[in-house]
């Protein structure tokens, strides 16, 4: 498996503006469960800083850009979200920070399953415990 996972969504468009579309199980490839957006950021304070058991996500920036590191416990790689129809494929077990927020930044996620706090791993010492 790749660390990182692009999902590119259908950009259409005319003289009257552009659309991006996306459909669960066809473009998206789980049923969205739950979805969230992060906004009016502090450009300065990172977020994240876990990882999901079982959760799968994918993480569009339909505004601005952010920057996330993957880290699946053995390699870390940083990417920047910038394109309203890249979304970056976000599976279980990999420990993910979001950083470098601009001013207009919106981050959307869709998720795979509801919110289950015990399908966290908060902690990175743990989360490295896991993978090996």
């Amino acid at each position: 498996m790749n660390l990182i996972e692009w999902i590119e969504l259908p950009s259409l468009g005319d003289q009257r503006g552009s659309l991006v579309v996306g459909e669960a199980g066809k473009h998206i490839p789980f049923d969205i469960k739950r979805f969230y957006y992060i906004f009016d950021v502090d450009m300065q304070v990172p977020r994240g800083f876990h990882a999901h058991k079982e959760l799968v996500q994918v993480a569009f920036c339909i505004q601005g850009s952010c920057k996330m590191l993957m880290d699946n416990g053995k390699e870390k790689s940083e990417v920047l979200l910038n394109q309203v129809n890249k979304g970056l494929l976000i599976p279980p077990m990999i420990w993910h920070e979001m950083h470098d927020f601009s001013k207009d930044c919106i981050l959307l996620v869709l998720a795979s399953q509801h919110y289950d706090e015990n399908d966290y791993i908060r902690n990175y010492t743990k989360f490295q415990a896991i993978r090996d």
